[in-house]
């Protein structure tokens, strides 16, 4: 009796362990379910919720998580259907017939149908008679759900670009019957907006009904870390798991047991931006002094590590034909050149502007002090103004308000329009006040042009023609450092600048 009271007790006890044991393992699997993270962002979002109004790059990198187009880019630069299935192209190339992907949801749950894409599309196209939120979709005449689950679009003339217009933020789908896109967010992306708190965090959650699989990480906190000093600080005491554009200096200090450090690059055209209409820039020859005067190696090994790529015009390399490497040797580094400039310009003695830069990117700042140090051997003296992102977004980039600036410019889609349509001299987003009939011209033929060599010709032009002009001074596409903590796996670049977390996991 007793040994079998004792086997019983030991069977007992077997029992309570692998229950133990099975709890334990149900419980790490929930853990794992509701798994989140904290980003750590430099600006908060000023912006309008309604991806057809956003205009920081800030904000669309974020919400290229929340919404979606017809097609979307992949990590390769691929366009991949999204929304739509597939597209038939009409042999003269002006008309595009989308069949929906069967199944996909909004974020409220509500199915999409044609008749929310014919309205997304002719929303931002603006197809009657005002002004559309991406300039290549003026060719638009009309947009028409031809059914249920096809909708077409018919172009006035060819556009080999349409595709990569549809794959951008600025052409998300949404619902038509929201009323108040700009303050709420509803997309068929991989996560659904929550909430922001101003200045201190923005989140979201996974949409489990996502149509390509629910995400891994449940819940994102995008925290806001306007303070660039304490940005290591934040990493190494665990409130933020990861950084995106470390400096090397912020590099230095992460402690890397418990951080992995990701090298891409921004794919964005960092300068000193300059006002033409500004007194002295209104003169070429002083423009194109400043760009003799600026040392962009020495830039790259002050702010990057001697990271990054030099670049002449506003294009990057990662838009391989269009990328054109000689000019980046039209202005070397020459003192006397610059001086000689500024003397035929009536500057002999000099001249005094400001560089505006948002006090949030450390990068910027750091490239402007060095530009400001290297403008001093040709006599020209630049005053550096520290702004929050906020007033460099109003005054700076939409009223114009400043005389030079340093900041990054993206391309929002996989287009060379992307990069080029903003100096046209009649464009919305025009920040520089560059104009030149020349450049104009170039750039009609190329939206015009349906032949690719043809109108990557046109668009070369239009590069040259900015690099002659000294539009601006460019220096670099900057290399991407990523601080991402060693919990998690999973991040890639994007040939575009976004920040993709679908695809971040957690580390076995």
């Amino acid at each position: 009796m007793k040994k079998s009271t004792f086997l019983k007790g030991i069977l007992l006890l077997m029992l309570l362990t692998l229950t133990v044991a099975l709890c334990a393992c149900a419980g790490d699997k929930e853990d794992k379910s509701s798994s989140s993270i904290t980003i750590g962002i430099p600006q908060d979002i000023e912006d309008s919720l309604d991806p057809h109004e956003m205009l920081a790059a800030g904000t669309k990198e974020l919400f290229f998580n929340v919404y979606e187009g017809l097609y979307k880019a992949d990590v390769d630069g691929n366009l991949v259907p999204a929304v739509a299935g597939d597209v038939v192209i009409s042999e003269d190339g002006c008309t595009y017939t989308f069949t929906l992907r069967e199944g996909v949801k909004f974020h409220d749950g509500t199915l999409v149908t044609a008749a929310d894409v014919e309205y997304s599309i002719a929303k931002c196209a603006d197809i009657e008679g005002g002004s559309p939120n991406i300039a290549a979709f003026s060719n638009i005449v009309s947009v028409t759900a031809t059914d249920d689950t096809h909708v077409e679009i018919v172009l006035a003339e060819a556009d080999n670009d349409l595709l990569a217009m549809l794959a951008s933020i600025e052409a998300a789908i949404l619902p038509k019957n929201n009323a108040t896109p700009d303050s709420v967010a509803i997309g068929t992306g991989p996560y659904k907006y929550v909430s922001r708190s101003p200045l201190e965090n923005i989140k979201m959650e996974a949409f489990e009904e996502y149509w390509n699989g629910a995400p891994e990480i449940k819940n994102v906190t995008f925290k806001i870390c306007s303070n660039a000093d304490t940005i290591a600080m934040e990493l190494n005491g665990g409130s933020i798991d990861m950084f995106c554009r470390l400096t090397t200096a912020q590099m230095a200090e992460i402690n890397m047991e418990q951080f992995e450090i990701l090298e891409g690059t921004m794919n964005l055209v960092q300068g000193m931006y300059l006002n033409n209409d500004f007194g002295p820039f209104q003169d070429v020859r002083v423009r194109q002094a400043l760009c003799h005067a600026v040392n962009r190696e020495e830039v790259l090994a002050f702010v990057s590590d001697g990271k990054g790529t030099v670049i002449g015009s506003s294009m990057i390399p990662a838009f391989g034909k269009y990328y054109m490497e000689d000019l980046n040797e039209l202005y070397p580094y020459d003192t006397q050149k610059a001086k000689e400039l500024l003397s035929e310009a009536g500057y002999a003695d000099g001249l005094t502007f400001s560089i505006t830069v948002p006090s949030n990117y450390q990068q910027h700042v750091d490239t402007a002090q060095v530009i400001a140090e290297q403008l001093k051997e040709v006599n020209v003296t630049a005053e550096i103004k520290l702004v929050d992102w906020d007033t460099w977004l109003s005054e700076t980039y939409s009223n114009r308000n400043y005389e030079a600036t340093v900041i990054g410019v993206d391309a929002p889609q996989l287009t060379a329009t992307a990069f080029l349509d903003r100096f046209v001299s009649t464009a919305g987003d025009n920040f520089v006040n560059y104009s030149n009939p020349a450049y104009d011209e170039n750039f009609a033929n190329a939206m015009s042009t349906v032949e690719d060599e043809a109108r990557t010709e046109y668009f070369k032009n239009c590069e040259r023609l900015l690099a002659e002009d000294a539009a601006n001074v460019y220096i670099q596409d900057l290399p991407e450092f990523v601080a991402l903590s060693k919990k998690y796996t999973g991040y890639q670049f994007y040939p575009v600048y976004v920040l993709d977390v679908s695809t971040i996991k957690i580390a076995e």
